[in-house]
């Protein structure tokens, strides 16, 4: 798991719409991207502003899918035109 506090209102709601969507969010700390599920997000009333804590469970990422076949070729269309 990954825990990290945050005072920024507009990150802490994109969690909590993650968390609620069961979508993955990604968040960098440092020189780190972590992706992963929004497991919880608490708030801290007594400090001065407000923080959360989030944390996310890691999740694998994902693997790119095999290209198929290639791209359309305009090449050859260009010299019909010509």
């Amino acid at each position: 798991m990954f825990t990290f506090e945050t005072a920024d209102q507009k990150e802490v709601r994109r969690f909590r719409i993650a968390q609620f969507n069961g979508r993955t969010a990604t968040i960098k700390s440092g020189g780190t991207v972590v992706t992963g599920l929004v497991r919880s997000v608490l708030e801290h009333s007594s400090s001065m502003p407000t923080r959360w804590t989030i944390t996310l469970i890691p999740a694998p990422p994902k693997a790119r899918p095999a290209v198929l076949r290639p791209g359309p070729r305009f090449d050859s269309l260009a010299e019909e035109y010509l």
